[in-house]
């Protein structure tokens, strides 16, 4: 692969990453839009749930209304009957199964209402179990994205400093190598001064006569010529 392609290839990639990264970023914000909505439609259901069981309740009392009224108007039949009044018995006989055909009907409504609420019940317990793992898991993926923003933050900045401390590194090193070697210039030179003197006193010694200049060739003549002349 040619060098003008894979500069193409590179670039093709970066911005599919980009582009990735763009699309990652809205769908994160489409979701976190999608959970607000979701909330607002559970709190809707709840409202409309509350208005329905006021609802139930009122259809309920309405069932055990008609339900006492059949209770008292049989209590009357028997009375009548004890009495032998069979026209009255008949009349609310006749009122008893008014009440019970109003109370059938009520009592279907209230079926129907009960079906209803407990099946909005079960919808909002669903709904409140999806919007809790939908906001755990944006809340996942937000905290990770920043965790990992922050890494490649420390990381980048890590990477110039210990740069930035291997230079500093390299010349102090450089440093000191120049001062040693500045110290030993110093170091010899002493010792080549403190020899150079020591030469020049060793040599005003031997003119003084305190320590011997050491044997020559008539020096050790002139002993053996002495020595030959005492034999």
């Amino acid at each position: 692969m040619s060098i003008f392609k894979k500069l193409i290839t590179a670039v093709r990639g970066g911005a599919t990453e980009v582009g990735e990264a763009i699309v990652d970023t809205q769908a994160i914000r489409i979701l976190e839009q999608e959970l607000r909505d979701a909330k607002k439609a559970l709190n809707d259901a709840k409202t409309n749930l509350t208005a329905i069981m006021a609802e139930k309740m009122a259809i309920s009392r309405k069932v055990k209304e008609f339900t006492d009224k059949v209770s008292e108007h049989e209590a009357y039949v028997m009375q009548a009957l004890d009495k032998g009044d069979e026209s009255l018995a008949s009349d609310i006989a006749e009122k008893i199964a008014e009440f019970e055909y109003e109370q059938n009907i009520q009592q279907g409504i209230l079926d129907g209402y009960e079906t209803k609420v407990s099946s909005l019940k079960k919808m909002i317990r669903q709904t409140e179990r999806n919007i809790q793992a939908m906001d755990r898991e944006i809340s996942v993926v937000k905290t990770t994205e920043k965790v990992q923003k922050a890494n490649e933050l420390a990381a980048a900045k890590f990477s110039g400093s210990n740069s930035s401390l291997r230079s500093a590194t390299d010349s102090l090193e450089r440093i000191k190598a120049r001062q040693q070697k500045r110290e030993d210039q110093a170091a010899a030179a002493v010792e080549l001064e403190s020899e150079d003197k020591g030469d020049d006193l060793q040599a005003r010694l031997k003119n003084a006569g305190i320590v011997n200049s050491g044997s020559s060739g008539s020096s050790v003549l002139d002993r053996l010529k002495k020595q030959k002349e005492k034999s």
